[in-house]
C-alpha cells in the first residue's frame, strides 16, 4: 500500500471555548469523508475524544504509564466514530508535576514507535489546551510536530487574549521551523456585533478567519448523548457547517507567521470597542425611550 503523505494540525483554544467539540467534529467530518484521522488529546482534562467513542473515557498514556513501565503505543491508541483513532496524552496527578508533560512524553513515544507510518494517516490533529503557550503545551509548535495550527475563538476578550498569546508563541518559533498559523475558528458567533469584533481582531493580527460556527442547541443534545454533531444530527445545519470546516482544512496548505498586538495594543483595542457597544447600546436604550 502506498504511504499516504500526512498532515499534522494543532488545534489551540482557552479552555471552555469549544474547542475539543470543534476538534471532534472535524475528526468525524473529515472520517466520514474517507480519511484515515487520529485524533491526539493534549488537554489534561483527557476529554478531548469522549464524544467520539459514545461518552467514554479512554485510559491515558500517563495513566497507562503509572500502572506499567514499558507500554506500546497501540495499548493506549481507542477507536472512535468513523473509525477515528483517539489518543489522549493525560495529565500528572493533581498538584504534582507539569500538565505538559503528558504530551511529551505521549508525542515522544508515537514517534520512536513510528505509529503514524504505520497506520498510514491522513490526518494526526492535536487538541491542546491553549490558556498558556508554554512548556509541553507549546511542544506541537515548537519542535514543528505539527504543520499548521488553528485557533478556536469566540469574540470574548479572554478568548481573543488567548488566541493573542498563541499568536506571540507562533510567531516566536515561526524562524525555527516551528509551526504557523493556518487561521481562527470563530466559534458561539450569535451575539449582536460578535463577528465584527472577530473580524477586526483577525485584520489588526494579520491573520483569518477560516470559518464561523454559531452555537446551537444541536451540539448540546449531541453531546448530552456522548456523540459529535456529525454522528448525532449529520443532516442539521451545524453539521454542515462543521463539514465545511473539515473541507477547508482538509485542502489547507499555506500557513502564515501572525502579526499579535502587544499587552498594551490589545487593551487599546478592547477599550475601543467596548466604548462603541456602550454608545450602541445608549442609542437603542435612547430610541426605545422616545417611541413610549
Amino acid at each position: 500500500m502506498p504511504t499516504r503523505k500526512l498532515k499534522q494540525i494543532a488545534i489551540y483554544g482557552k479552555g471552555g471555548i469549544g474547542k475539543s467539540t470543534t476538534t471532534s467534529n472535524i475528526s468525524a467530518a473529515l472520517a466520514a469523508s474517507g480519511y484515515k484521522v487520529m485524533q491526539f488529546g493534549c488537554d489534561p482534562k483527557s476529554d478531548s475524544t469522549n464524544t467520539l467513542r459514545g461518552g467514554r473515557y479512554i485510559p491515558t498514556v500517563l495513566d497507562t504509564l503509572r500502572e506499567k513501565n514499558v507500554v506500546k503505543p497501540h495499548e493506549v491508541i481507542y477507536e472512535g466514530f468513523g473509525g477515528v483513532y483517539c489518543v489522549e496524552a493525560g495529565g500528572p496527578a493533581p498538584g504534582v508535576g507539569c500538565a505538559g508533560r503528558g504530551i511529551i512524553t505521549a508525542v515522544e513515544l508515537f514517534k520512536k514507535g513510528k505509529v503514524f507510518e504505520e497506520l498510514n494517516l491522513d490526518f494526526v490533529i492535536f487538541d491542546v489546551l491553549g490558556d498558556v503557550v508554554c512548556g509541553g503545551f507549546a511542544v506541537p509548535i515548537r519542535e514543528g510536530i505539527a504543520e499548521h495550527v488553528f485557533t478556536v475563538s469566540s469574540a470574548d476578550f479572554m478568548a481573543i487574549y488567548a488566541a493573542n498569546n498563541l499568536f506571540k508563541g507562533i510567531k516566536k518559533y515561526s524562524n525555527s521551523k516551528g509551526a504557523l498559523l493556518g487561521g481562527l475558528i470563530a466559534n458561539s458567533i450569535n451575539a449582536p456585533y460578535a463577528k465584527e469584533i472577530i473580524d477586526d481582531f483577525v485584520k489588526q493580527t494579520a491573520t483569518r478567519v477560516v470559518e464561523y460556527v454559531p452555537r446551537s442547541v444541536t451540539v448540546t443534545q449531541a453531546e448530552l448523548q456522548g456523540k459529535t454533531t456529525i454522528e448525532a444530527s449529520p443532516d442539521s445545519d451545524q453539521a454542515k457547517i462543521y463539514r465545511r470546516l473539515a473541507q477547508s482544512i482538509a485542502e489547507h496548505e499555506k500557513s502564515i507567521v501572525p502579526q499579535p498586538l502587544e499587552q498594551n495594543e490589545l487593551r487599546a483595542w478592547a477599550d475601543k470597542w467596548a466604548t462603541h457597544l456602550l454608545a450602541l447600546a445608549n442609542s437603542e436604550v435612547q430610541g426605545q425611550a422616545m417611541s413610549i
